[in-house]
C-alpha cells in the first residue's frame, strides 16, 4: 500500500508538478495560490530547476511561454485577477500551438474582489482565457488527492495536443489538507520534441515559435488545424464522475468543493426517498456533453450547484439542448453552501416534478 502525505491542495499542485518532470515555474504571489510559488521557491534550487519570481503576471506567462517554446514542462500559478493579467501570454501559447500548465486558484470578483473561494472564473477558463479562437484544456480537481493527480494528467494532455492547459481549482481546494497518495515520479524528457526550438546543428530546417500569420489564408488554414485537434480532445479526453445516476430523477451538476457538499445532501436526499444523482464534470472543457445528454433522456430537471452566478449551469442548458429544466443553488463572494442549502434546493425540485 503506497504511503499517504498529509498536504495542502496548493502544495500537492507543486509537489505533483515536480514529479511530472516540471523543472521551469515562474510566478507572482496572489491569495490564495501562493503556496505554490513559496513551495517551488523551496524545492526547485534543490533539484536543479528554475524558480523565478516575476516582476508581474504578464511577465511570468511569458516566461512561460520562452521555456514551452524549446519544448520543456513549464508553469505558472495564480489566482483570478492574476489570470486576467496574465490572459495574453495564454493567447500567445494556443497561438504558438505550445504547452504549458496554468493553475488558477479561484477567489472572488470581480475587480479585486475578496480572498475567499470562488468559481467565478469558470467563463474565462472554458471559453479560452485571451482573445482569438482557441481551447485550453480545463480540470477541476474536487480533492487534494485529485489537485496532484489532475496536475500530472494536465502536463500529459498539454504535450499530446500541444495547447496550454489550465487546472481550475477554488480557492478551499487550494487551502485544505487532506492526505494524498503522492504519483510515480518521471525525470524530465532527455530530448526535445521535433517541434521545440534548441538549436539546428544545421541538421535540420529551422523550428519558428510565432502566432503571427500576416497572410489570412494561412491564419484560417492554422486555425482549423487547431480546432481539428480540439475535435479530437473532446471525443477522447473528457472526464467525469457519476453519482447513484442510475435510477435517478434529478440530477445534480457540480465540481470542485461544491461536488463535495452536493454529495452529502445527495445521501441524505436519497435517505428520504427522493431520486437524486450527481453528475461531476472533471474536465470543464471539453465539457461532458455527452453524459449529460443521457441524462436528459431519463431525468426530470437538472440542479447545479456552483459558486458563482450560475455560469456552468449555461454549459448544462446547451449541452441539453434545453430538454428539461435546470435550476440553480449558488452562494457568491467567498460563501459556500452547506449541505442543508442543497438539500432544500433538492426537496424543492422534488416537489416540483423533477
Amino acid at each position: 500500500m503506497q504511503e499517504k502525505t498529509l498536504m495542502k491542495g496548493n502544495e500537492a499542485i507543486a509537489e505533483a508538478a515536480i514529479l511530472a518532470g516540471c523543472r521551469h515555474y515562474f510566478g507572482y504571489p496572489i491569495t490564495p495560490q501562493t503556496e505554490v510559488a513559496a513551495y517551488m521557491a523551496k524545492k526547485m534550487p534543490k533539484i536543479g530547476g528554475t524558480f523565478l519570481q516575476a516582476e508581474s503576471e504578464i511577465a511570468a506567462i511569458n516566461m512561460v511561454y520562452g521555456v514551452a517554446s524549446t519544448g520543456k514542462l513549464a508553469m505558472t500559478s495564480s489566482s483570478s485577477p492574476g489570470i486576467a493579467l496574465k490572459a495574453e501570454g495564454i493567447s500567445y501559447l494556443a497561438g504558438a500551438d505550445l504547452p504549458a500548465l496554468i493553475v488558477n486558484v479561484q477567489r472572488g470578483g470581480p475587480g479585486l474582489g475578496g480572498i475567499q473561494p470562488s468559481q467565478s472564473d469558470y467563463f474565462l477558463a472554458t471559453r479560452g482565457p485571451g482573445h482569438g479562437d482557441f481551447h485550453v484544456l480545463v480540470l477541476a480537481p474536487a480533492s487534494v488527492q485529485e489537485m496532484a493527480d489532475l496536475t500530472g494528467k494536465a502536463f500529459e494532455l498539454a504535450m499530446k495536443y500541444r495547447m496550454p492547459a489550465m487546472l481550475l481549482a477554488d480557492g478551499t481546494m487550494g487551502q485544505m489538507m487532506e492526505p494524498v497518495v503522492l504519483p510515480e515520479p518521471k525525470e524530465p524528457a532527455a530530448q526535445s520534441p521535433a517541434w521545440a526550438a534548441v538549436g539546428t546543428e544545421c541538421k535540420r530546417f529551422h523550428n519558428v515559435v510565432n502566432s503571427l500569420y500576416l497572410d489570412p489564408l494561412t491564419l484560417e488554414h492554422t486555425n482549423f488545424e487547431r480546432f481539428e485537434r480540439y475535435a479530437a480532445v473532446e471525443r477522447d479526453e473528457t472526464m467525469w464522475e457519476e453519482f447513484l445516476m442510475e435510477d435517478a430523477e434529478i440530477c445534480v451538476v457540480s465540481c470542485g468543493i461544491t461536488a463535495r457538499v452536493s454529495r452529502n445532501a445527495i445521501v441524505e436526499a436519497r435517505k428520504r426517498g427522493i431520486k437524486v444523482g450527481m453528475i461531476r464534470p472533471i474536465t470543464l472543457w471539453p465539457f461532458p456533453k455527452k453524459p449529460l445528454q443521457a441524462a436528459a433522456e431519463k431525468v426530470k430537471s437538472f440542479l447545479c450547484v456552483e459558486l458563482n452566478m450560475g455560469q456552468m449551469k449555461e454549459d448544462v442548458e446547451l449541452a441539453i439542448r434545453c430538454k428539461k429544466p435546470v435550476d440553480l443553488c449558488c452562494r457568491v463572494g467567498g460563501m459556500i453552501p452547506s449541505p442543508d442549502e442543497v438539500l432544500a434546493k433538492i426537496i424543492k425540485a422534488n416537489e416540483q416534478g423533477g
